[in-house]
């Protein structure tokens, strides 16, 4: 005999959603009593509805994550087979799910990444890729670049080098940052890509031989950065950081947990330099977030150091089958509707030439800069100065100009990613031509507002 469930209170609820968020949920990254967070009733492609019936065009995909848009039927009817087929399985259990996602990624990553070590995000990726490398070299540091972000746990927040890591230190030990290529701001004085990637490389041998190669266990690199800017690595650096690692052991750890499944026109980002890394960090699009999941693709010779010796480490919803049904679907989603090559012409035809054409019409873009479906907007007070528009890890009153800015695009129908002194261009992977240039409208004419704090 069925029991009937229902899936609504038996009493109405005393709080509104708004009244129960505040009273109620404690908000990451944020002073709890200085927010008002908007409560999205529903979304559809690229677009959110908030409860006031105020439709968004989302050009932040969230956190960077809704690649292939919101409510795909597709993948929502693949989740729901799931959840009746089979719910939760232990990591230990072998699962069809599972099985099939991990043949998938494995079949999509370059070189001999063949096995996959799935997780629940993120952050979780890469901190079992920085013990992966550390137990295969015996080796304890771990090298990043100063703009950087590689999640919130313990590890990843030690190894990220924006101001995130600041409220966690001290930090992990053998974290070691440095600097990565830039050339808007170089660190290095170059005036041109070939002598950012030249300086840049350079700069990262020094450190490893005063950080000591052999006390190196890996470099891990956001092969695109993401939230820090848009760095796109100028030809030739990757390949170089390729072969510093091959030439003292160390392991080359690729962050895609952004830049990977569609973000930049690519399974992998790594791909549009052919470069092969030993490692490979994912999440985010793999699924667009639909249910939680990450993950890291393993090189064969790091999985065979765990062939015979137990690998120290696990989660208990690592490779969830609800998780993994989803992935095996967005997987198919993407080859089935040319999502990459969906990016690829957008970015062509409509993305790349109308961020060009705002910045020759605002005297408050300093430089536009991007691959695929990522780019950024870099505001500034002056063109010849570079000044930005507001001072690094600005907030409050220091932090104005973009807020203004941010408020003039939401009031436009358009919900921007800002950070710092930058506006990224990052809708889902799916965003319509006629809807990114209805985005770049909405995004030319909040820029006014940019525009008067220049001087």
């Amino acid at each position: 005999m069925l029991t009937r469930v229902t899936t609504t209170s038996p009493h109405p609820p005393s709080l509104s959603t708004a009244e129960a968020d505040r009273a109620h949920v404690f908000h990451s990254w944020s002073a709890q009593a200085q927010i008002s967070p908007a409560e999205i009733t529903r979304a559809q492609g690229s677009h959110f509805w908030t409860a006031d019936g105020t439709r968004y065009l989302d050009f932040s995909s969230q956190l960077v994550n809704v690649n292939i848009g919101y409510q795909h039927p597709k993948l929502v009817a693949a989740i729901q087979e799931q959840a009746a087929k089979l719910l939760t399985v232990s990591p230990a259990f072998a699962n069809d799910a599972r099985s099939e996602a991990a043949r998938l990624i494995a079949e999509l990553a370059p070189g001999d990444l063949d096995t996959v070590f799935f997780t629940n995000g993120g952050a979780e990726a890469t901190e079992n890729a920085m013990r992966m490398a550390r137990l295969h070299t015996g080796r304890h540091k771990v090298l990043t670049t100063y703009r950087s972000y590689h999640g919130a746990t313990a590890g990843a927040i030690a190894a990220t080098g924006d101001p995130r890591r600041w409220g966690s230190e001290p930090a992990m030990p053998g974290a070691v940052h440095f600097w990565g290529p830039y050339l808007y701001r170089s660190a290095f004085h170059a005036s041109t890509e070939a002598q950012e990637c030249e300086r840049a490389l350079q700069h990262l041998r020094d450190t490893v031989m005063v950080e000591g190669a052999s006390t190196i266990a890996a470099i891990m690199l956001e092969t695109v950065v993401g939230t820090n800017g848009v760095l796109v690595p100028p030809d030739g650096y990757l390949e170089g950081v390729r072969r510093i690692c091959d030439e003292h052991g160390i392991v080359f750890i690729a962050d895609e947990v952004m830049a990977g499944f569609g973000r930049c026109g690519e399974w992998f980002a790594v791909d549009r330099w052919g470069v092969t890394p030993d490692l490979i960090c994912f999440a985010k699009g793999v699924n667009s977030g639909y249910v939680p999941l990450g993950g890291v693709v393993i090189s064969a010779e790091i999985a065979a150091t765990f062939a015979d010796r137990p690998y120290p480490g696990g989660l208990t919803y690592s490779g969830h089958p609800l998780a993994c049904a989803s992935a095996v679907a967005s997987i198919g989603i993407f080859r089935d509707e040319g999502i990459l090559e969906h990016v690829r012409g957008v970015e062509e035809t409509v993305l790349r030439p109308g961020l060009e054409e705002i910045a020759q019409r605002h005297p408050s873009v300093g430089e536009v800069r991007g691959v695929g479906f990522m780019y950024a907007v870099e505001l500034v007070r002056s063109k010849e100065t570079r000044e930005p528009l507001v001072p690094f890890n600005a907030s409050g009153a220091a932090a104005a100009p973009m807020t203004q800015f941010a408020a003039a695009c939401k009031k436009g129908g358009l919900w921007p990613f800002v950070h710092f002194n930058r506006t990224h261009v990052v809708p889902p992977c799916t965003t319509t031509a006629d809807e990114m240039r209805r985005g770049l409208e909405i995004l030319d004419a909040s820029l006014q507002v940019a525009d008067g704090f220049t001087h």
